[in-house]
């Protein structure tokens, strides 16, 4: 995208919802599961960018953090956080101003306590990044501050 237009929200998509912690500091942000496959998207708005005008880094690894979590959740059918144990992001593009970026999940593979997941963010030029994360999935009430693991991004 050239024109400085910006572009639309796809069809599917709902906003998730604020008040979930960090996530909250690239707001708005959008979610669609259809079946087991998640995606996960935002709007480029300014305070996605950095001092260049393209998507701050940290931007792209929350999106690929949030996504490739929620993808893991979905597939192992829990409305639960999964603590990242690492997450590796490579930034192979820029995103602009007023683009939609989108998280999807290509694998997922789950263990007994992990959760492996791979994926792409792209916009509509192409590739912007690719990522790999491995995700602790804890099966105790003790993980959560609030006592309650079954709150959180995917309702």
């Amino acid at each position: 995208m050239t024109d400085g237009a910006t572009e639309q929200v796809p069809e599917g998509f709902n906003a998730v919802p604020s008040g979930l912690g960090f996530s909250d500091a690239i707001q708005p942000t959008f979610i669609r599961i259809e079946e087991e496959v998640v995606s996960f998207g935002l709007l480029v708005q300014q305070h996605h960018t950095n001092l260049m005008g393209s998507v701050h880094g940290g931007v792209l690894m929350t999106m690929a953090d949030l996504a490739a979590a929620a993808a893991l959740n979905v597939a192992r059918g829990e409305k639960a956080g999964s603590p990242t144990m690492n997450l590796n992001v490579d930034f192979i593009a820029a995103g602009r101003l007023g683009q939609w970026l989108q998280a999807d999940i290509e694998h997922i593979s789950l263990k007994r306590r992990f959760g492996f997941s791979s994926g792409v963010i792209s916009n509509s030029a192409g590739l912007v990044a690719r990522f790999s994360g491995t995700f602790y999935l804890p099966d105790h009430d003790g993980m959560w501050k609030s006592g309650n693991r079954r709150s959180g991004l995917i309702e």
